[in-house]
């Protein structure tokens, strides 16, 4: 059934576009304001955007913490969320004021990061310390500025745990379990990975 956008909340009691567009990757992003308060927030609209040089980024719905540390430091790590951190991923995204520590919240441990100033998750199994090129405000079909800002970041620094390193030298994503956002409040789980070589 075709529905225009417009009439989707006719049609529909709940938006599917996040559940038709998923499972998404869940961009579990550290940063430190200025004043050097830690801040740890997941982002569902998130991905990897480019692979020379490698290149993230993610939308923020709003002016919050996250995006205004990204200004004013321009660095930020990405945290990998694994199964058995999904519940401190969660509590992490309560809305906190500004100076109030997401780590210590959720009760998490923070490891200093290499070449950045946000510190990782403790016990993430990998982590993209990353600087960002750039920072913009998404516009709609007629120019209009929304109430969306996109970050980009380049990796400058890599964390990878051993333990989720195969014997091939692999990141073993299905050990990690790394859950996808899905719509709704629904996740998937990626502990079953299959190979599908390209033609």
């Amino acid at each position: 059934m075709f529905t225009p956008i417009e009439n989707i909340r006719d049609v529909y009691p709940f938006d599917p576009f996040k559940a038709i567009v998923s499972p998404r990757p869940i961009g579990w992003i550290s940063t430190v304001s200025k004043l050097g308060i830690p801040n740890l927030a997941p982002y569902s609209f998130f991905n990897a955007i480019s692979t020379d040089p490698n290149m993230l980024g993610f939308t923020s719905s709003g002016i919050k913490d996250t995006l205004i540390n990204c200004q004013d430091t321009g660095q930020f790590v990405f945290n990998v969320v694994s199964h058995n951190l999904l519940e401190a991923m969660n509590l992490t995204s309560a809305a906190l004021a500004a100076d109030h520590n997401e780590f210590e919240y959720a009760h998490l441990g923070q490891v200093p990061s290499v070449r950045v100033r946000p510190s990782r998750v403790e016990g993430t199994p990998a982590a993209l310390e990353c600087k960002v090129v750039d920072i913009f405000r998404l516009k709609d079909l007629d120019g209009k500025e929304t109430n969306s800002w996109f970050t980009i970041g380049q990796v400058v620094g890599v964390f990878i745990d051993p333990a989720y390193i195969t014997s091939q030298g692999r990141f073993d994503t299905a050990k990690a379990q790394i859950p996808g956002r899905c719509g709704y409040f629904d996740y998937s789980s990626s502990d079953r990975i299959f190979e599908l070589l390209r033609p």
